[in-house]
């Protein structure tokens, strides 16, 4: 029989060992394809085109020894990399409220609910500040960016795990929360609008209040449906829309959601009489 020949850790191979060398080619040619890659996600073509054509080089190149992979063309790679990293997560934010983005929002969304349906359950809140261009009006803008950066702060509390929040824009920002029952999605979206209203805004400005109206639409599990096709998520935050407009419709600083067929305030604004009914018909 054939003895099996043990792995050997490339620090114990010899310089002149021909898989190490051809390894190192290999690895070369990569670093040079990865820096284009980088470089010309960036716009910078020409310095692109230049690794490319290195790498080129390399792979047509009839050489008996290949060439070692410099450390600074390692750097350099690890480097771009980091960079246009930064740089795409800094596209996904908002500016102002380092919150996500809607660009963000909907490349998730299309993500979570693909064509054949939401795997594990997935609620959407809707959130607007209620009356903030009295915010606006009476303390002036610097503050009412003030107290959109604090709402974000707030609303990321006791988030579920892959949950995140986006502005949708202006004063009113998305909840995405996957995973959860109804019950658990109402609680956190309850949740956040009690931290919201019970927060010391006197410490920003003397006087200052700030509530939000939330409507939250949730999609269950695929499975617990199978006839009934699935929502899109442009469709589940018109539904989320209509919700918003439902709970300020019916005395603001409220979450509405609707569970069983009908149209609920959750917490203390269970007990308020006159729910105005959604926007959306038949939902």
């Amino acid at each position: 029989m054939t003895a099996l020949r043990p792995e050997v850790a490339d620090s114990d191979r010899g310089p002149d060992d021909p898989d190490r060398t051809a390894s190192e080619g290999t690895g070369l040619v990569q670093l040079h394809e990865s820096i284009a890659t980088l470089l010309a996600s960036r716009g910078q073509w020409r310095q692109a085109y230049q690794h490319l054509r290195s790498a080129f080089d390399l792979v047509s190149a009839d050489q008996d020894v290949q060439p070692q992979v410099p450390e600074q063309l390692r750097r350099e790679v690890d480097r771009l990399r980091r960079e246009h990293a930064e740089a795409r997560e800094q596209s996904l934010r908002d500016s102002l409220t380092d919150s996500y983005n809607r660009r963000y929002l909907d490349q998730r969304l299309l993500d979570m609910v693909p064509e054949h349906g939401v795997g594990d359950g997935l609620a959407i809140a809707l959130i607007d500040l209620d009356w903030f261009k009295q915010v606006n009006d009476t303390f002036g803008h610097l503050l009412g960016d003030r107290v959109l950066q604090r709402v974000v702060e707030l609303l990321q509390e006791e988030l579920p795990e892959g949950g995140f929040c986006a502005r949708y824009g202006g004063e009113e920002f998305v909840l995405v929360l996957p995973g959860v029952d109804v019950t658990a999605g109402v609680a956190i979206a309850e949740s956040a609008r009690l931290r919201v209203e019970r927060h010391a805004w006197a410490s920003l400005a003397p006087g200052l209040r700030v509530t939000v109206s939330i409507g939250l639409a949730y999609e269950p599990p695929v499975g617990d449906s199978p006839t009934r096709p699935p929502v899109a998520p442009d469709q589940q935050l018109l539904r989320a829309d209509s919700l918003l407009y439902t709970a300020k419709q019916s005395g603001r600083n409220a979450v509405a959601y609707r569970e069983n067929g009908r149209v609920r305030l959750a917490g203390a604004a269970a007990g308020r009489r006159g729910i105005a009914e959604p926007r959306v018909a038949g939902y």
